[in-house]
């Protein structure tokens, strides 16, 4: 009987993951749908020593 419970434990433990990202992929009617990508990071203002904003150097 304690085995059975260890397994059983271990596989919810082991699931748990599986749940919670096709939990985020979800409309509100509970139906599938593609999950959206992170939004891009917008590129960094540049600044000079005195903290004005320059032309930022290409790289």
């Amino acid at each position: 009987m304690r085995k059975f419970l260890y397994a059983l434990v271990a596989g919810a433990l082991l699931s748990a993951p599986v749940t919670a990202d096709a939990a985020a992929c979800r409309d509100a009617k509970g139906k599938f749908i593609k999950c959206a990508k992170a939004a891009p990071v917008k590129a960094a203002k540049c600044r000079d020593a005195k903290g004005h904003f320059t032309k930022c150097p290409k790289t």
